[in-house]
């Protein structure tokens, strides 16, 4: 990812913005200019809770470049309690004790880095709802 269009989506990287929809109510991770459910174009900006349930993960045991001090790791798709599902990393736990259903929260981490002397990058991850 370039250093410029990691600034532009840092709202949705660093807070969980989302926009609701103002006629529906249709939340939209990321923000979209047009609601998918009615057409409307005003929003109002809202922060997701970032908690959820499992819905479908994969563990990747061959990972691409810049990933590959990770390996073996799970990516997931989480439905948030808000309604709006998300695809994410999930670290902090052993993939292989995953399963589908697992209570799961975001937490802000490290991406990666641009290059050598570059730009860290944060976002988003998954992390097992300790209820906390």
């Amino acid at each position: 990812m370039n250093v410029p269009k990691h600034w532009r989506e840092s709202p949705q990287r660093y807070r969980m913005e989302a926009a609701k929809c103002k006629q529906c109510g249709k939340i939209s991770f990321p923000g979209r200019l047009i609601c998918q459910e009615c057409g409307h174009m005003e929003y109002e900006t809202i922060n997701l809770s970032g908690k959820g349930k499992l819905e479908t993960f994969t563990i990747i045991r061959t990972a691409p470049s810049g990933f590959t001090d990770f390996a073996p790791y799970a990516v997931g798709l989480v439905g948030l309690d808000e309604g709006v599902k998300v695809l994410g990393q999930i670290t902090d736990c052993d993939p292989e004790t995953l399963k589908i259903g697992d209570r799961l929260s975001s937490k802000f981490r490290r991406m990666n880095e641009e290059g050598k002397t570059g730009m860290i990058m944060y976002s988003y991850k998954f992390v097992p709802d300790q209820g906390i």
